[in-house]
């Protein structure tokens, strides 16, 4: 018996190819895919021992188990009834199927490709065909293992670390069922550029340095070893996503085998939300309007199925009253005390207030932090609300910028501010910029320039118009910045005196 050590498809290949030459059967062979497989009794091959095989004349071959060249009496005969050629030669579809099926993990599965390989070159072509009993199992260990590599190109999910000399700045946990990791590495090297990353398996792990790849040991366990503060904020984001009205569980389960969610960062929330769709959020993801529209035939439906008609809704989490909700990271409510007597209204979130779910965090509300207190205003007397409560936005590059949102978005979340006027209660409404305005006095046709430095009466409270400190970063001089800035501090001071008097 010979063995063969074969832990790659190029050792394997070399090794086939030196066994062919010899003309060396697959039954006499026995493939390892590591040395130590072997037991302390093993047979070692005649040319690693350094001897010339004797002839066993009782079994037709040599104790390496080699085939002699021409048969006698005592020889065994061979599968296909001949001599494979000594050389050897496989068509591009072969070597294809063989280099694919060596990804599949099988403990035969280098004795299985040798047979394969034998087998053609005995004249037996029909090896390669699917009908073949050995051609179907090629063919089905290839689809295993192309579907692995698919899998884990969906599945794998970077972390980002911390900055450290010579780490890696993204890191990915993933368990393959197949060795599909060397495939799989060329894949994002070729998407990712000269990002480096690694990739790592509870066998090997692979990283990419920008320009080249390099194969290591593994020193990770589960994907638990990475720590990503970048994730809470995906997280928050795939809430905001999911909605719960389109939630088909069982369409889910097929799409992604359970073995992966329990290392994909949101495997730990999607049980929650497919439990809280089924005990009633699946209603809440509809917009009112489902209901009434029409349509050229109707669906009947028993009385106890039907969902109860909601006109709006519950929270402002659950706001689907426009798309803005479908790009924005989360609903941002309004912030101060229950009562105040001064309302400052601005236009909608940014991209700081869209991530931290605050109002005026980002630089506008620098701006605005400073006018009030130089107007005299406490921020913390104050509440401080948006018209829109979502952040439209338009991609730039990389950055988010921010978008005017249209009058259909503005009238579709007054329903918000209506609620919060009436719940504070403010004497005074400070209206930032023309959407603010627009959106307080319920008319899309009123302008800045109507209004600016006349505050005018509305539903039994004051409304001030000023600009929105955003008009201030944006301005094209000094001049002009300067003279907005006046305006936002000077309306705030006539804002206090109103409601003190």
């Amino acid at each position: 018996m010979i063995r063969r050590v074969a832990s790659s498809f190029e050792e394997w290949r070399d090794a086939a190819r030196g066994l062919i030459a010899r003309r060396v059967a697959p039954e006499f062979v026995e493939w390892l895919s590591k040395p130590e497989d072997g037991d302390l009794f093993s047979a070692i091959p005649d040319e690693e021992a350094g001897t010339t095989p004797a002839r066993d004349a009782n079994r037709g071959r040599t104790p390496d188990g080699v085939r002699p060249l021409s048969g006698g009496e005592g020889a065994p005969a061979m599968a296909g009834g001949g001599e494979p050629p000594a050389t050897l030669r496989l068509p591009r579809q072969l070597m294809e199927l063989l280099d694919s099926a060596a990804c599949f993990s099988a403990p035969d599965r280098w004795a299985f490709l040798y047979k394969v390989v034998w087998r053609w070159q005995l004249g037996e072509h029909d090896v390669i065909s699917p009908a073949d009993p050995d051609g179907a199992r090629l063919h089905g260990m290839v689809k295993a293992v192309h579907r692995e590599e698919h899998d884990m190109h969906a599945y794998v999910r970077f972390r980002e670390r911390k900055e450290e000399d010579g780490a890696p700045r993204f890191v990915a946990w993933f368990e393959p069922t197949h060795e599909v990791l060397p495939q799989v590495a060329r894949h994002f090297a070729r998407r990712m550029g000269n990002v480096t990353w690694m990739i790592a398996t509870p066998d090997k792990a692979v990283l990419w340095d920008g320009e080249r790849l390099h194969e290591a040991p593994s020193l990770m366990r589960s994907a638990a070893d990475i720590d990503d503060a970048g994730e809470a904020l995906w997280l928050t984001y795939y809430r905001s996503i999911f909605n719960p009205a389109r939630l088909n569980a069982d369409l889910l389960r097929s799409h992604i085998p359970s073995r992966f969610w329990k290392n994909l960062p949101e495997g730990a929330i999607v049980p929650v939300m497919v439990s809280a769709a089924a005990n009633g959020e699946r209603r809440t993801g509809q917009t009112g309007t489902v209901g009434r529209r029409g349509g050229a035939t109707t669906i009947p439906i028993a009385a106890e199925r039907a969902q109860p008609k909601r006109e709006h809704p519950t929270t402002l989490d659950q706001c689907r009253r426009c798309d803005l909700w479908e790009n924005a990271t989360q609903a941002v409510p309004g912030v101060g005390p229950k009562r105040a007597r001064i309302m400052l209204v601005g236009e909608q979130p940014g991209d700081q207030e869209d991530l931290q779910g605050l109002p005026f965090v980002g630089p506008a509300g620098a701006v605005l932090e400073k006018a009030m207190a130089q107007a005299g205003m406490e921020r913390d007397s104050i509440y401080l609300t948006n018209a829109v409560k979502h952040f439209k936005w338009e991609l730039r590059g990389k950055r988010r910028l921010h978008k005017t949102p249209a009058q259909k978005e503005i009238t579709a979340c007054h329903l918000w501010l209506e609620e919060e006027l009436e719940r504070v209660r403010p004497d005074v409404v400070v209206a930032l910029g023309s959407t603010a305005l627009k959106s307080v006095l319920q008319d899309g046709a009123v302008t800045m320039k109507s209004v600016m430095g006349a505050p005018v009466q509305h539903d039994g409270r004051w409304v001030v118009t000023v600009y929105h400190p955003s008009y201030v970063l944006r301005a094209p001089d000094e001049a002009t910045r300067q003279q907005a800035y006046e305006v936002i501090v000077e309306g705030l001071r006539q804002a206090l005196r109103l409601s003190n008097g």
